[in-house]
């Protein structure tokens, strides 16, 4: 019989410890390559952050189907839910948390802002997933101009995108949401509820709440990420470590590791059984299951993979400054892929790539 773990509910009391500890954080970048001293065994906890997402899917399914429970063994796991990266990199550098499925800008973000101090990506969940919805009237980049639109949260993956992305099309934006198109930052729900009431014109959006708004409020795409990548692989989702907690903790990193390529493995495997084991994790979150068309549509969108897609994180990195979002700085050493890869060669599997910036 699969035990689901206990939630539990993280409090942060100030954002002040979080910035604090950002820039703060004890282990080094290059710490986590001398785990093996540095480790003090198994940790009694570990404590994951996550968001109700269909691209976090292999953490739904990891928590729903036992695999992490399975893989983590005696080491307590709690978990918490997120809306969006931001709020989780505040946990994250708090202490509050620690590990976390992310965006990939958050993640770029706190690395560069520490200076390699805080955390490291140890494996991709998910590409794609990732749209611009809109209102009918809105049928090309020109009908825009004037347009207010949502994105889950200030500096989050799709804002940059979306932020990015009208630059590139010769939109001016800002952070406080002035600009010839006016962005929102604004939780997935609300978003939804403002779209149908009239009071946004659409969203850059992860599914399933792309697909909430073409099926449940009438959106259609007018921009899907996808096509903006070369061959339509661009990371929606990685799994980020706090670096202190890696170099102590590496046992209990590689178990959840474990528990991570299982589940990835289980949705490859469980094509069929795939969408009611993700609904019914997002129920147990949200209160309300999806309706089957929405997570069918948003599941076609949506690929699982262990590899985060290092190659893009350069492009990423150039759309976060662009967007005004983020600092300059260096990411070489963001990845510690090597846990990661020891699991694959165990299974038989290809290892994945650090794209040069850090170890795999």
């Amino acid at each position: 019989m699969n035990i689901r773990p206990t939630r539990t509910t993280l409090t942060i009391t100030a954002l002040g410890v979080a910035a604090m500890m950002l820039t703060g954080c004890s282990a080094s970048a290059g710490a986590a390559s001398e785990t093996d001293a540095a480790s003090s065994g198994p940790a009694d906890e570990l404590r994951l952050g996550y968001f109700a997402n269909v691209t976090h899917a292999p953490a739904l399914v990891g928590l729903e189907e036992g695999l992490f429970a399975d893989a983590l063994g005696e080491t307590k796991l709690s978990t918490q839910v997120f809306n969006a990266g931001p709020a989780a990199i505040e946990a994250l550098s708090a202490g509050a948390i620690d590990a976390t499925y992310i965006g990939p800008n958050p993640s770029i973000n706190t690395f560069i802002q520490s200076r390699g101090q805080s955390a490291h990506i140890v494996a991709g969940a998910a590409t794609g997933g990732a749209a611009l919805v809109v209102r009918d009237g809105i049928d090309s980049v020109e009908d825009l101009e004037g347009t207010t639109l949502a994105t889950p949260q200030l500096g989050n993956t799709q804002d940059v995108a979306l932020r990015s992305w009208l630059a590139d099309e010769g939109f001016e934006t800002d952070t406080t949401g002035g600009g010839d198109v006016h962005i929102t930052p604004t939780e997935n729900a609300q978003a939804l509820t403002l779209f149908q009431q009239g009071g946004i014109d659409g969203a850059w959006l992860p599914e399933p709440w792309v697909s909430r708004l073409i099926v449940d409020a009438g959106a259609h795409v007018l921009v899907d990420e996808a096509d903006l990548w070369d061959d339509g692989a661009f990371p929606t989702t990685v799994l980020l470590v706090r670096a202190e907690f890696l170099a102590e903790h590496p046992e209990t990193v590689e178990a959840l590791l474990e528990g991570h390529v299982a589940s990835v493995a289980w949705l490859g495997d469980h094509a069929d059984e795939a969408p009611a084991v993700i609904n019914a994790a997002l129920e147990a979150e949200t209160g309300k299951p999806l309706a089957d068309d929405v997570i069918t549509r948003a599941l076609e969108h949506v690929t699982f993979s262990v590899d985060p897609h290092a190659e893009t994180f350069e492009t990423l990195v150039k759309n976060g400054l662009a967007a005004g979002t983020q600092k300059d700085g260096s990411i070489d050493g963001l990845f510690d892929l090597r846990l990661l890869n020891g699991l694959l060669e165990t299974d038989g599997e290809e290892p994945v790539s650090a794209g040069g910036l850090g170890e795999e």
